[in-house]
Formats: C-alpha cells, structure tokens, sequence
C-alpha cells in the first residue's frame, strides 16, 4: 500500500519502511538534543507508516529535542475531497443520505510519508525552519520495482549500519488517521525524497529518501535559514555512498556489535 499522494506530485511504492537499530541517546548525542521525551525505548528493525518513531524537532526556546513522532504527513486537501467523493458515491450507491462536508471531515488520512514536489503549495507552510527535523536512521528499504519482485532492498552507509539522518518536516494535526480511532490531535513527521544515486536506482530508479550525513549539513537544515538556503540539500547522495545490507525480510534485524 502507498501512502504517498499523487496530488502533490509523489511517487507510488516509495520509502515506506526504514530500522532505526542505535539508542536513542546515541542519536541524540550526535545530533546535539539535549533531551528526550520518549527515554529508554528499545531499537527499531522495522519503521511502518502511521507508527511513532523518533525525530530530533526544535522546542519553542530553539533547543533541540528528540520526541516520538507518528510518521505521514497531512495529504492535500485535493487528496481528501477525491477520497470523499469516492465513498459518498459508495455510500449514495447503497441508498444512504451523505452529509459530505461531515464525510469529508471524517475522512481518514494515513498520511503522505514522503515529500518530493516542494514546490507544491501544499508543502510550504512545512519547509521554515520552525517545522524541519532529523530523523535519524541506520537503514532504509525500497521495493525492487525494477527487477519486478517488489521485495524490500535494504540500503545503509556500509555493513555497520551506522546512523544517520533523513532531512525531515513535522507538524502537529488534528484529523482522522483510522475510523476506529475518530479524530485525534497528534504530531507527524515526513522526510524528503530526491532522484535515486547509482545504488538504488539498480533496483528503484523513482527516488530515494534525502539523506544527510554531515554535521554541517545537519546544522543548515536545523538552523533558522529560510527554504530558498537549504533546498539544495535536497539531492541524492553520491554515487558508491550507500551498501546493500540486506534484501527481502521487512525488517532489518542486524544489531551492530
């Protein structure tokens, strides 16, 4: 399943999976947090869409803070009035009265999880400096598109798996994220997407998630320099910066010794 909106000009089948297997205080220390909200949680081999997972966000005061996030942005408005169009006409197909404004604002939103089209009018409330994050990571998977299986490939910096950081945005929103849940009031997270390098376009030549691996490129993306500063951090990495650690399990259960 895609959670990416084709409204705002996303690719389907993109980085809906990613293992966060370091501590937390590691990736705080390296990122320079000085607290964090959710202490003392275990590592994660597999990130799912609409799950918590950890970021590094700036507090009202500028301090850095990791906190746990659910992951998928709010999708566009478009997206949401054609999925609630959709199942009024399922609903009108059955006989049933619709109150579309209530259906439209009832409508569940699984979020959009990556953002490539930032040109999009959507996504520019969310590019300041006030709404980027860190998200920190030590492998990502994308689906084999090109040889045709689908099944996961797992990329990292080399076998190590050491940490790193997807240039991310954050949120809080009120919506519907399942019907069971009703609306809630949470905070989400994305993170950016880029043309593939050599690596991954082997096997997923649509994109790949905009990683940043320097200290100093971590400081431009958490520091108050407006967009039109730090957009040329959207980019893939080099060609030969990433390694193929694994290949078809949905998660990556490698703990680095």
């Amino acid at each position: 399943m895609s959670y990416a909106s084709v409204d705002n000009g996303e690719t389907a089948r993109m980085c809906n999976l990613y293992a966060m297997m370091r501590s937390r205080a590691e990736a705080a220390q390296l990122a320079r947090a000085f607290s964090d909200v959710n202490n003392n949680q275990p590592p994660m081999s597999g990130v799912f869409p609409d799950y918590p997972a950890p970021i590094i966000a700036k507090t009202p005061g500028g301090e850095r803070q990791m906190r746990d996030v659910r992951w998928g942005m709010p999708s566009s408005k478009n997206a949401m009035f054609e999925a609630a169009k959709k199942r009024a006409g399922k609903l009108r197909e059955k006989g049933q009265e619709v109150d579309f404004n209530e259906l439209l604002r009832m409508e569940p939103d699984k979020g959009t999880t990556n953002i490539r089209n930032t040109a999009s009018k959507h996504w520019q409330p969310w590019l300041g400096p006030s709404s980027r994050c860190l998200v920190p990571f030590t492998s990502f998977s994308e689906p084999d598109q090109v040889g045709g299986t689908l099944q996961p490939i797992w990329y990292a910096l080399d076998e190590a798996r050491p940490l790193a950081f997807f240039a991310g945005v954050w949120t809080p929103w009120t919506c519907v994220r399942k019907i069971k849940e009703g609306e809630v009031s949470c905070d989400l997270f994305g993170f950016l997407t880029t043309e593939a390098n050599a690596e991954v376009a082997r096997h997923h030549d649509k994109a790949m998630p905009v990683i940043l691996t320097e200290p100093a490129d971590w400081d431009l993306w958490m520091g108050d320099a407006p967009w039109t500063e730090v957009q040329h951090l959207q980019r893939p990495l080099s060609d030969g910066a990433l390694k193929i650690v694994a290949q078809g399990p949905r998660e990556d259960e490698t703990a680095p010794t």
